[in-house]
């Protein structure tokens, strides 16, 4: 089970760890999914928390048929060591 859900209200996907948490912002324009914005808590930095986050966002993004726009740098340098989600990219 994929442990980021999609807190569509909030329009952003979230990763909760030791009751904190990292969480990707988005929005949809026709069939690609843009990513403006990556953040996790302080107390999660440097432990992989976010890298967790992208995995799981481009899980669903890929069982969503959808393709992604990352904006923020930290989803570019991401999705850049990942080539395994390079036909994701729009």
């Amino acid at each position: 089970m994929n442990p980021v859900t999609d807190n569509a209200s909030r329009q952003r996907f979230e990763l909760e760890e030791e009751g904190k948490l990292a969480f990707a912002d988005y929005r949809v324009q026709a069939d690609v999914l843009i990513l403006p914005h990556v953040e996790a808590d302080p107390a999660l930095r440097g432990r992989g928390a976010a890298g967790r986050l992208m995995t799981g966002v481009m899980e669903i993004v890929r069982e969503r048929g959808l393709k992604v726009m990352p904006v923020c740098s930290y989803a570019v340098a991401w999705l850049e060591r990942h080539p395994e989600y390079a036909d994701l990219i729009r």
